[in-house]
């Protein structure tokens, strides 16, 4: 068991079994030991925050095969330091501005239409205003002495301008492209790709797929943007990221857990994901009407989640009444969101599919989650 008094019961709080997967509402992944040892021991010793920073992402930025690298507070605020560099490029009254008194700075950030999405406040809170564009002819259009940063959501589903366009025309223009890379990793490779391509700027969580602190994040890219973003981001007062404090645990923790992801065996950790969702499968299928289809989203969350989908004439419940079920039932477990609502991050979804996230299960979660499917439906079969 582990050490310390059990505030979670103290609070009156029920954990649940994650098959949903690195959700921010679901508190996200859980940290791996070593990860965890190493947040403790940061938390025992006070050192200089700067310094601190410094350190790690000169380690950070050796290990991930690009010129610089920043711990921010979550992928989100990444992408407000990201913003925020391009706006200012480290000019000190500049900094302290931000965002209200835009006086002779760049305040226009280029996306695509199809790009838009729930963290575009990450943007326009440093007081800039989003210029949309759909085709390529618009795109190279768009650019003016006020662009400060053409913004590319990496797991967008739609878009008309490709990344390595995205890029090449930003560049023509001699704009930083930036590139919202959250929740995609694994695979490993996405931590380079994206620099190596020529992003200019990558953010990344580091509470998904890289098992560190919920609350920590990966900004990577090009030098002398990455120190204009730590300029404009705590400790320093008066900045736009001053709130977005990051603390030594999740700068150390990241960095443990990074360290940590580079050492898995991606294709053994894939296999062991692959199994999971095999063993729930087979709980099911037998289940009349029940089909089971093992499916890995394109981008985000790229590894084997299951889904499966039934006759709801057969089995009279819809799926979000079996994520009801699994929720209010002990022990709790939580499904996909996708589960009975509307596609999303390039997972089916529809009234008669539930989506089983198998990724973030501890070591034997697989067989309850199939047991307690499998009860639901069958008595749903019975009725």
């Amino acid at each position: 068991m582990p050490a310390g008094e059990d505030y979670y019961s103290k609070l009156n709080l029920t954990p649940f079994i994650n098959a949903a997967g690195t959700y921010t509402y679901l508190t996200a992944s859980t940290m791996p030991p070593q990860v965890r040892e190493a947040v403790n021991r940061a938390a025992l010793s006070p050192v200089n925050l700067i310094e601190l920073q410094k350190a790690a992402g000169e380690y950070l930025a050796k290990r991930l095969h690009c010129e610089a690298a920043l711990v921010s507070d979550g992928a989100a605020s990444a992408v407000t330091l990201s913003t925020a560099a391009c706006v200012t490029r480290g000019r000190d009254r500049a900094i302290l501005n931000l965002p209200n008194d835009m006086a002779d700075l760049p305040n226009e950030v280029l996306m695509q239409r199809a790009h838009r999405y729930d963290y575009d406040h990450a943007i326009r809170c440093c007081g800039v205003k989003i210029v949309e564009i759909e085709t390529l002819e618009d795109y190279d259009r768009a650019f003016t002495p006020r662009t400060a940063m053409a913004h590319f959501f990496n797991a967008a589903q739609g878009g008309r301008v490709s990344r390595e366009d995205w890029i090449r025309i930003a560049h023509k223009h001699g704009v930083p492209a930036s590139n919202d890379a959250a929740a995609d990793v694994p695979p490993t490779s996405h931590l380079w790709d994206y620099t190596n391509m020529g992003f200019d700027l990558v953010q990344f969580s580091g509470g998904k797929g890289l098992r560190g602190p919920q609350n920590s994040g990966l900004l990577l890219g090009r030098k002398d943007l990455v120190e204009a973003a730590a300029l404009n981001n705590n400790p320093f007062g008066g900045t736009v990221g001053r709130g977005m404090k990051v603390s030594k645990e999740q700068i150390v923790g990241l960095v443990a857990a990074v360290d940590w992801f580079l050492d898995q065996d991606e294709t053994a950790m894939r296999a062991e994901f692959q199994k999971r969702a095999e063993l729930i499968a087979a709980a099911v299928q037998k289940i009349p009407s029940v089909k089971t289809q093992i499916f890995v989203p394109p981008v985000a969350n790229n590894v084997p989640h299951l889904l499966i989908t039934y006759d709801m004439k057969r089995l009279k419940l819809s799926a979000s009444d079996v994520q009801t079920q699994l929720r209010q039932g002990t022990p709790s477990i939580e499904l996909n969101p996708a589960t009975g609502g509307d596609p999303g991050e390039g997972l089916p979804a529809g009234p008669n599919v539930i989506v089983v996230g198998v990724w973030m299960m501890l070591p034997g979660q697989d067989a309850i989650v199939a047991r307690r499917l499998h009860e639901v439906l069958s008595k749903a079969s019975a009725t």
